[in-house]
């Protein structure tokens, strides 16, 4: 098994500063405003966040920089930012508004040299690719990217894909599934594993986290290094939510190797 300390990551959908939560990318819900959320998470001792302006690149505008500038005001921990990323100087003035990388997906289909870049301008510790994915048995390895908030098929193999962008320099990628997206039943570790055969660098798996278990079987079963557990934190569809306490828990009793819990920083959460 792979001994390599696993991530906890919380991932934003933002919609005009706030963060909403949906099932296979619609019916967005409201949750909390995307500062007052990663404060009460950075508290809580998640590993690190992501956030994603989810309508930026729809509506051709740039990513919202007052918001990362208040979330980089009350969190100390890494976080990624996506969405509206269109060339350097987007990349620099987020990066220079208190993010640690900078995430790039439907910017990246339409012209993959933003990752190369991006990674010899920043390093490619900077860069993410995020991808979102479909089952289709037309493409050879079964699933196709999408992109504009998984509303348009590309007719591009997912694991051509990821080996492209990895030969681009992304140094990481955080592969979601549309089909498992918000299920609540479980990650595709058949795409993870998939995946872990086609590239070398980091994975994040997305897509469909409901209960601790499922975060064991993707940690035992599949290299991936890091995983995206944000329904299981806060969604209002949840019949309960977990602390990030009680899932490093469960998750060190089963031999995963995950960052510590200091209990001097814990916090009683009640999310809703």
């Amino acid at each position: 098994m792979n001994k390599l300390t696993k991530r906890l990551i919380a991932c934003f959908d933002i919609i005009g500063g706030r963060v909403t939560k949906a099932v296979n990318f619609q019916d967005n819900i409201d949750v909390d405003s995307a500062e007052t959320l990663a404060e009460k998470l950075y508290e809580a001792q998640i590993d690190e966040l992501i956030f994603y302006d989810i309508t930026a690149s729809n509506e051709k505008r740039k990513i919202d920089i007052e918001m990362v500038k208040k979330v980089a005001n009350r969190v100390f921990i890494p976080f990624t930012v996506g969405g509206g990323i269109k060339n350097l100087d987007d990349m620099y003035e987020t990066l220079k508004a208190g993010a640690e990388k900078i995430s790039v997906d439907s910017m990246a289909v339409r012209n993959p040299q933003i990752i190369r870049e991006g990674a010899r301008e920043f390093g490619s510790q900077c860069i993410v690719l995020s991808t979102q994915v479909k089952r289709e048995s037309k493409m050879p390895s079964g699933y196709e990217v999408y992109i504009d908030g998984a509303r348009l098929a590309t007719g591009l193999d997912a694991l051509d894909w990821l080996k492209q962008v990895e030969e681009l320099g992304a140094g990481e990628i955080c592969l979601n599934s549309i089909d498992n997206d918000g299920t609540l039943n479980g990650y595709d570790l058949r795409l993870m594993k998939m995946a872990e055969e086609a590239v070398n660098v980091p994975l994040i798996a997305s897509g469909g986290a409901g209960e601790p278990e499922h975060l064991r079987v993707l940690f035992t079963e599949t290299g991936s290094q890091a995983a995206i557990i944000s329904s299981m934190l806060y969604s209002p569809r949840m019949s309960r939510n977990y602390s990030v306490r009680a899932l490093k828990d469960e998750l060190q009793s089963a031999g995963i190797n995950v960052r510590p819990f200091f209990n001097f920083f814990e916090k009683n959460f009640e999310f809703f």
